[in-house]
């Protein structure tokens, strides 16, 4: 179906020297050509505003992607027949006389029009503005752009609206690179396609979920950007809400892009609200001290380089979340994300419930209930844990745990598991939006951010201090332990 789309492609970047274009869009694009996905008619043209030719452009390019991309899977065949694909120019993107350039690079090009803003959300508007009104862009440009779409709900608005006077909503792709990874993927396929599980998705059979991405790192220089946002804007409003919502939402009508983003906007509609009298009981924030991190000495977060020392910032959010349908009554998703944890983890767990009548031995009741282990990274794949008689004459009729496990790294050997920005760059280039993020979307989960933030600067502005590598604050312990569970590694 792939081959019958017309994929012929100028992309443009917008930062094109800046850390996302080197990390993740560069290899991306070297993926799809060494995969053949790349037709040849396909151009790129890199745009920042640094002072340099074509030539110095592509041989940092060379150098960048000799530095990213596995050993095993460099090949300079590929990386010449990439790089030879590349343009560069200076381009000071808020002055429109400067794009005329673009029309020139254009000029006669029958290709597909992509735009990738891997700039601030703040020049969003501006790029979009002079693209318009320098004439290059038509109704069949596709505009991606990145998370954060603002600060709250009134500035995602602003952006939304700045993007709206020039692009319609069907040529708009807001990137959440979680929604591109091979493992949330499968999560569609592992719901509607096994009615194995399809039968037991909801409160009848499943006690409560958690869903943990844990960050060994800490600011990584960053601190200016991230103490604006914290860890409830940077990461639970777009990556972990959106996980929540492909684990809850019902079965869409159909694959398309709308079924299923109208799906994941009725979860969001039914998320109960945080009130200031559940902030105790519902809601963790931390900030990490100085500890230790994979065997390293690290400062505190209040020690870090271009730190404020009154910053009351959280690095560290739990939450218990619940949903206000038919399907998840009475099931609550416990969430947390953090920098400075023990480990680089993402994860999410499905906990079952027990069978209603236990016959086995009482002293192994406590193992009696499945659990689905989603793991996002570091080794994407799935592990189901069932009980089985353990072996032996003298064992009698005791249980012993034992997992189920798919790993894709093993599974599937032969064959490269594509990075998020893969797949998401290869949607783009099909036209395909059903991995990209809706207005709408954005919208809800920053009105149920909004009034969370807004409660808890009124109810207790200060953070819970963690120490660096441990699991957050011990009071995200007690946030699950007060409901007779607790978090997965602790059980």
């Amino acid at each position: 179906m792939d081959n019958q789309i017309d994929t012929r492609s100028d992309l443009m970047i917008f930062g094109a020297l800046g850390d996302l274009a080197s990390r993740k869009l560069f290899p991306a694009l070297y993926q799809l050509e060494r995969s053949g996905l790349l037709v040849r008619e396909s151009r790129v043209l890199a745009l920042a505003r640094r002072d340099i030719q074509t030539e110095e452009a592509r041989s940092l390019l060379m150098d960048q992607l000799r530095e990213r991309v596995p050993e095993a899977q460099l090949d300079n065949d590929v990386l010449d027949r990439l790089v030879s694909r590349v343009q560069y120019h200076r381009l000071d993107f808020a002055d429109l006389n400067q794009y005329r350039i673009l029309n020139e690079w254009r000029d006669g090009s029958d290709n597909s029009l992509i735009v990738y803003m891997a700039t601030p959300p703040s020049l969003y508007g501006v790029i979009a503005r002079n693209l318009r009104d320098a004439s290059c862009c038509t109704r069949k440009t596709r505009v991606v752009v990145e998370k954060p779409i603002g600060h709250d709900l009134e500035t995602s608005r602003v952006i939304n609206d700045q993007l709206a006077e020039v692009y319609r909503e069907d040529q708009i792709f807001r990137i959440d690179h979680y929604l591109g990874k091979e493992t949330v993927q499968n999560l569609i396929a592992l719901r509607f396609a096994n009615n194995f599980f399809a039968s037991q998705w909801d409160q009848n059979h499943i006690s409560h979920v958690e869903i943990t991405v844990a960050e060994s790192v800490g600011i990584e220089g960053r601190w200016g950007y991230f103490d604006k946002a914290g860890q409830i804007r940077d990461m639970i409003q777009n990556h972990l809400l959106q996980l929540l919502c492909l684990i809850a939402m019902d079965p869409p009508a159909d694959l398309s892009a709308d079924s299923i983003r109208d799906e994941k906007v009725k979860v969001l509609k039914a998320l109960k609200p945080i009130t200031p009298d559940m902030m105790e009981t519902y809601l963790v924030r931390g900030q990490y001290t100085a500890g230790s991190s994979l065997g390293q000495s690290v400062p505190g977060y209040l020690d870090e380089e271009g730190a404020d020392r009154n910053s009351v910032t959280e690095t560290f959010v739990a939450l218990k979340v619940e949903i206000e349908n038919w399907r998840w009554a009475g099931v609550p998703f416990y969430i947390r994300t953090g920098k400075r944890l023990p480990e680089k983890l993402s994860q999410i767990i499905i906990h079952f419930k027990p069978a209603p009548h236990y016959i086995f031995d009482p002293d192994q009741k406590h193992l009696a209930n499945n659990k689905l282990i989603i793991r996002l990274q570091p080794d994407e794949g799935m592990t189901l844990q069932i009980l089985t008689k353990d072996q032996g004459l003298d064992k009698g009729m005791r249980l012993r745990r034992g997992p189920l496990e798919l790993t894709f790294s093993e599974a599937f050997a032969s064959d490269h598991i594509p990075d998020a920005y893969e797949r998401l760059l290869w949607e783009v280039m099909k036209g395909s939006q059903y991995l990209f993020v809706r207005r709408d979307e954005v919208e809800h989960a920053w009105r149920w951010v909004d009034r969370l933030i807004s409660n808890w600067s009124d109810h207790n502005p200060y953070p819970k201090r963690y120490a660096a590598g441990t699991w957050g604050p011990v009071a995200s312990i007690a946030l699950i332990t007060r409901d007779g569970r607790s978090w997965y590694e602790d059980a």
